[in-house]
């Protein structure tokens, strides 16, 4: 008699915690905030991130210009093969209110400064280290890409390589009148 006590207990505390688990999930799932997707013509979410200098860049400090705004990381070969490109385009482009600003995710200041002197980038290359931007942005594959109009509406969104070619053609979309 003992034994079954002993067994309803720990099967009643089983169950109790089993139905506490499930009324958290649906409680959770309920009353979770909504993700707002990033799409074309929306407004782009402003953030602001540290470049490798310790400047910070906030998106909302180049309204008025077009923005190439390119998300990556340097185990991405997509990513390492576009990267000249960007390069050629932003000093095409830089003069003209179209900026570039490069988010690389995650990963540590050694490892993008390497990337960024090997490939001797110019344009500004700040690190999501909390990743908060790119999930902001509903970034999934590298590379990915938001043109960005000078009013701050996204005007594409590309994942994938670029190739020189249509980052020209991008960029020209956006610059100012």
């Amino acid at each position: 008699m003992e034994k079954k006590k002993k067994r309803l207990v720990i099967r009643t505390i089983i169950l109790a915690v089993l139905v506490l688990a499930i009324g958290y999930t649906v409680y959770g799932t309920a009353t979770k905030d909504k993700v707002e997707l990033i799409a074309v013509g929306s407004k782009a979410p402003d953030f602001t991130l540290v470049d490798l200098n310790g400047e910070k860049h906030k998106l909302s400090d180049y309204k008025g210009q077009g923005v190439f705004l390119n998300f990556w990381a340097t185990f991405c070969g997509p990513c390492e093969r576009e990267m000249p490109a960007i390069n050629r385009q932003y000093q095409v482009f830089k003069d003209q209110g179209v900026q570039t600003l490069s988010v690389n995710l995650a990963q540590t200041d050694f490892e993008v400064q390497n990337f960024v002197d090997r490939h001797e980038l110019t344009f500004p290359v700040v690190i999501d280290k909390t990743k908060s931007v790119s999930t902001t942005y509903n970034v999934g594959n590298l590379p990915a890409t938001l043109v960005i109009d000078p009013d701050g509406k996204v005007v594409k969104i590309i994942t994938g390589e670029l190739e020189e070619g249509k980052i020209a053609s991008f960029m020209e979309l956006v610059k100012p009148k």
